[in-house]
């Protein structure tokens, strides 16, 4: 058995460290200001190297320390993750770029286009990560006004689309949301291996969907029990179409030589605890969003409240942007979270730690070495050319 773990690469920026939350230095989240890193603001004057810069340092590290690629979001606030892959590509040799997008800003015909182009460039490295959409003012942010469980018939017609034109032959779609007459990609681009489908989503018509559509079903980390039941939703609907989901996890990882010194990571960023930037984040219809809030307590009298079992801590979007659930502790304590997750059948990992260059060796160096029943996958394995689905 492999196992492919992924690095999340920060498209908005990059925080200090979980002990200054919500301060960015990398990147122009926060703007450009003393303190900035990348690019830096000296004698008055930016000085020249450009946040992508930074981004390929850290697909370089992450490459280096073991990842099998890196995980390219998408929100309102981040870089384009198309231009990123393909600028990123020649700055590294076998890593993939797993590119956040929701279907539905494009057509099905010219995403086939741009990823075709994208698997002929880089030798088959394009992994598409589908978000459906939390909905709320981040939604309507793209002009988008599709309801919940329409975003996800649609992105399920997208992917019927994008599959029907990827082969080379005429294709004609008369649907819902997509029409196309006889289209197909051109002599070249056609017969590109099909990128794999890293398929998220919590509510009934995401498993839905997922089942039809997803090489890996991809969950936020939640409390293990409910994690594995929700696997078990997503295997059932997929039998029933004769098809064998694998599944993927995100996860924070704070991880230290001891348990102690991870732990205190967490207590120094406690102090800037921000809950109402949490619930402003959290607006939407996402079923997955309000499966956090509800593990989350109303009353927490410290951050060790939030353990909601051996070093899974649901603090982590009260001091960041992003998911609520991570593992905290040693170096091998979080191996033993991991491989746990490994035995319940979980087959990839995108694993993510700010600052995002640092964690990437601490945790590839110190982390990943130590999963037990386990092997990674290796560079040996990028898709072959030949190869389509």
């Amino acid at each position: 058995m492999t196992i492919d773990i992924y690095w999340r690469i920060g498209m908005e920026g990059d925080h200090a460290s979980l002990r200054t939350p919500r301060r960015y230095n990398r990147g122009n989240a926060g703007g450009y200001g003393p303190g900035n890193i990348a690019p830096a603001v000296r004698g008055g004057e930016l000085d020249g190297y450009s946040y992508i810069d930074h981004v390929a340092a850290v697909a370089r590290a992450s490459e280096s320390a073991g990842f099998l690629g890196g995980l390219l979001p998408s929100f309102p606030v981040t870089e384009d993750p198309w231009a990123f892959a393909a600028a990123l590509a020649r700055e590294t040799t076998t890593y993939r770029f797993m590119v956040a997008f929701q279907p539905g800003f494009l057509h099905p015909v010219q995403a086939a286009r741009m990823s075709a182009s994208l698997q002929r460039a880089t030798g088959g490295r394009l992994v598409y990560n589908i978000i459906s959409g939390g909905g709320g003012p981040a939604q309507l942010w793209w002009g988008d006004k599709v309801s919940h469980d329409d975003r996800y018939a649609r992105t399920s017609e997208f992917l019927d689309v994008l599959r029907g034109v990827w082969d080379g032959r005429p294709y004609t779609h008369d649907g819902r949301f997509f029409h196309t007459e006889a289209a197909a990609l051109p002599p070249g681009l056609a017969g590109q291996p099909f990128p794999e489908v890293y398929f998220s989503g919590s509510s009934g018509a995401a498993v839905q969907a997922a089942g039809r559509h997803a090489d890996y079903y991809l969950s936020w980390l939640e409390p293990f029990a409910d994690l594995r039941a929700k696997f078990d939703g997503v295997r059932a609907h997929a039998e029933k179409l004769g098809r064998t989901p694998k599944f993927a996890v995100r996860i924070d990882i704070l991880a230290r030589h001891t348990e102690e010194a991870a732990w205190d990571e967490i207590r120094k960023g406690w102090a800037f605890v921000d809950r109402e930037a949490a619930n402003r984040a959290a607006q939407g219809d996402s079923v997955g969003a309000a499966r956090i809030k509800g593990w989350v307590p109303e009353t927490i009298t410290g951050y060790r409240d939030l353990e909601v079992q051996p070093n899974v801590w649901c603090g982590f979007s009260l001091i960041r942007g992003g998911p609520a659930f991570g593992l905290v502790g040693s170096y091998e304590q979080v191996a033993q979270r991991l491989d746990e997750l490994i035995d319940l059948g979980v087959d990839a990992f995108i694993l993510a730690g700010n600052p995002h260059l640092e964690e990437a060796y601490r945790v590839g160096e110190e982390v990943l070495p130590l999963l037990g029943r386990s092997r990674l996958t290796t560079p040996d394995a990028t898709p072959a050319l030949t190869h389509a689905h």
